[in-house]
């Protein structure tokens, strides 16, 4: 689902107040704000879920200091005014303490988001998330396409886009790079994509 305004852009504070209230009416609903443009995510199902749970695991045994988040929102693109709620965020233990829905992504290490089956995931999870993440300055995004069987990692953001991307099938290995500093064996994802 996309909602514009008549300029083609919602602004923030009608974007907050909005999913405020779709929150009290129905929690299967997650919203996003980028580029102007209103979107919602459809409700994760079970694989997409245990991947997130394998991910948390190998980013917890590989880095104990950090944590992997899942669903926490982001106050993304240039001067913080889109909203993105990846399916995951890696940053430091209590990174966003205090901080409620939308936080700042300042302590992002890593944001993360597992491809759903929906006519929306091209667009939201393969350009405008890439852009919105780099924008941010977010180090590294991490795609992990159901779709293709491929993961891709997203590195060097210039604040405009990422300048490196490495695409792997589903049972390579690929690496994290710095921040991260995390090795994916990724032959796992291949049980859990329809």
């Amino acid at each position: 689902m996309t909602v514009t305004t008549d300029r083609n852009h919602l602004e923030t504070g009608v974007f907050d107040e909005l999913t405020r209230i779709l929150a009290r009416t129905d929690e299967r609903v997650r919203m996003e704000l980028i580029d102007g443009k209103l979107r919602s995510k459809v409700v994760p199902d079970g694989d997409h879920g245990r991947i997130i749970e394998w991910l948390l695991r190998v980013c917890m045994q590989s880095r104990p200091e950090l944590f992997l988040y899942p669903d926490q929102g982001l106050k993304v693109q240039a001067y913080r005014s889109g909203r993105a709620r990846p399916d995951a965020s890696l940053a430091p233990s209590g990174a966003f303490v205090g901080q409620g829905e939308w936080a700042d992504p300042g302590p992002v290490l890593m944001a993360v988001e597992v491809t759903s089956y929906d006519s929306d995931t091209d667009t939201r999870d393969r350009t405008e998330k890439p852009r919105a993440y780099a924008e941010t300055g977010i180090p590294v995004y991490l795609l992990i396409d159901r779709d293709s069987c491929e993961v891709t990692v997203y590195s060097e953001p210039d604040g405009v886009r990422y300048e490196s991307a490495r695409t792997v099938p589903f049972g390579k290995t690929v690496d994290l790079p710095d921040p991260v500093g995390i090795t994916l064996e990724t032959e796992q994802l291949k049980d859990w994509v329809r």
